[in-house]
């Protein structure tokens, strides 16, 4: 039988109090069903396990082999870990007998385990094999991809998801350089891109956000976010809570316009002879917008953007509830 050997490598779990006391674990919640939809290294899915009473579940997801490997070292009756993406949320909890949870938990970070080791090929730092797959079981690698994605859609990619005004010069460069050489390492692609960016944001590489437009979307991380809020959404009780952590404006977009979606609800004009119980009502009530401390951002830079938003889903009023 094959195993899968987890390097050794540090990880700090960002925002790791503050999220598992947003999941609000006390009282008769500590035994209901929670969703940790992004285990990483488990900083949060242990911490959880801890408050969590003996007749509680947790249900964590993640899409690395490694972070598999990792959560199947914990021995809990309590923890059961999927491997997969957590947009494939509401199946999974399906085949798991679990239909609502008292909470939701997404961590949408890159771990510093994924970024530290260069066999990985996220970082443009240590070079490596230029692979970038959160799930290197499938799926085409980035080198696979540059090799044969046309200039167009290379620039597209570059510019909206890594935000990149130099994207036109870079996909040009990538194109000019593949028809030289293969493009196969992490450091031949960082110097691509410092050769075609012009101007240096402070205390930034030049690569920072090519390489962050590549993994997000060799990955399909946005897309795997769009569908995952929705079938969180629908997974979540009355009363249950949904905490996600981003680290990109593109994530944080995209979590704020869901939850002010169901938060914000549009009225009718009063003067409609319209009664209350058919009044559109707000579905989700948004509880907090909450950021790394300075503390925390000393100790790890790498939480210096990270941004979580917190909310709880109402209960839908019944008629009698409603009049």
């Amino acid at each position: 039988m094959t195993t899968t050997t987890v390097p050794e490598f540090q990880h700090r779990t960002v925002l790791l109090d503050e999220a598992v006391d947003a999941l609000a674990l006390a009282g008769a919640r500590a035994d209901g069903v929670f969703v940790d939809g992004t285990f990483g290294r488990g900083g949060h899915s242990r911490l959880i396990l801890s408050r969590l009473g003996a007749k509680a579940r947790l249900v964590a997801f993640d899409k690395d082999p490694q972070a598999i490997a990792t959560a199947e070292q914990i021995n809990d009756p309590r923890f059961t870990i999927v491997h997969d993406s957590f947009a494939t949320m509401r199946e999974s909890l399906a085949a798991n007998g679990v239909d609502q949870v008292d909470g939701i938990l997404l961590d949408l970070g890159i771990s510093s385990p994924q970024v530290d080791d260069a066999a990985r090929g996220f970082s443009f730092r240590n070079d490596g094999p230029l692979d970038m797959r959160m799930d290197t079981t499938r799926g085409m690698s980035a080198a696979e991809w540059l090799a044969t994605e046309n200039e167009q859609t290379l620039e597209k990619v570059i510019k909206e998801y890594g935000e990149e005004r130099f994207a036109f010069q870079i996909a040009k460069a990538i194109v000019a350089r593949r028809a030289v050489e293969p493009i196969s390492t992490t450091r031949q692609l960082a110097g691509i891109v410092a050769g075609a960016v012009k101007t240096r944001e402070k205390g930034k590489d030049p690569a920072t956000r090519t390489f962050q437009a590549i993994r997000i979307f060799i990955n399909k991380e946005l897309e795997d976010l769009e569908v995952g809020l929705t079938q969180a959404y629908a997974s979540l009780a009355p009363g249950a809570i949904i905490a996600i952590i981003s680290f990109h404006s593109l994530e944080d977009r995209m979590v704020k316009r869901f939850f002010a979606s169901k938060a914000n609800v549009e009225q009718p004009d009063r003067r409609l002879p319209i009664r209350a119980v058919d009044l559109p009502q707000p579905e989700l009530k948004l509880l907090a917008k909450i950021k790394p401390s300075d503390e925390e951002v000393d100790a790890n830079p790498r939480a210096r953007s990270a941004v979580m938003r917190v909310a709880r889903r109402l209960p839908i009023p019944s008629d009698a509830e409603a009049a």
